[in-house]
């Protein structure tokens, strides 16, 4: 880890750091998320009987939607060309949604933000659907899974 943050000048002023120099390179990064809810909650979203309709497919297309303005959520991020986002939603019995997104770009920075946006917002989508019969649910775990591309080369980790 090194010794100084990149968002603050040597003042300590927040500053949205100058990318301008750094090469184009393919960049992709993978973020998880897990929602925790009764048993039954996830017997209702596998059988397509919740009351606001298809609780996956709406959140997958939350994911994508979040990863795409992420630079709007989040107050220094740079505003990437996103090349690809994929959302994939798995129930994992007995009491989990478990969430991966997968962002890609060719640009001077990262899509760590998008991704971990991306698996928030249809972690949070999840929890929005099925709130009316289970209040209880968590949102957990939320972590960037792997990333490659750039200077700083490849992390992974489970």
């Amino acid at each position: 880890m090194s010794g100084s943050f990149s968002h603050f000048d040597a003042a300590g002023n927040a500053v949205m750091v100058d990318v301008s120099e750094k090469p184009i390179t393919a960049r992709t990064a993978t973020a998880r998320a897990r929602v925790r809810m009764q048993p039954e909650t996830l017997a209702m979203i596998q059988a397509g009987t919740a009351k606001k309709g298809d609780v996956l497919g709406v959140a997958r297309l939350a994911g994508i939607m979040a990863a795409k303005r992420t630079a709007e959520l989040i107050p220094l991020c740079h505003p990437l060309p996103i090349s690809a986002v994929e959302i994939a939603l798995e129930p994992a019995p007995p009491d989990a949604v478990e969430i991966i997104a997968t962002v890609r770009t060719t640009a001077q920075t990262g899509v760590e933000m998008e991704a971990l946006t991306a698996a928030a917002i249809a972690a949070l989508t999840v929890y929005d659907m099925c709130k009316s019969v289970d209040r209880a649910m968590r949102v957990e775990d939320i972590r960037i899974t792997h990333k490659s591309g750039g200077k700083s080369g490849t992390f992974t980790q489970e």
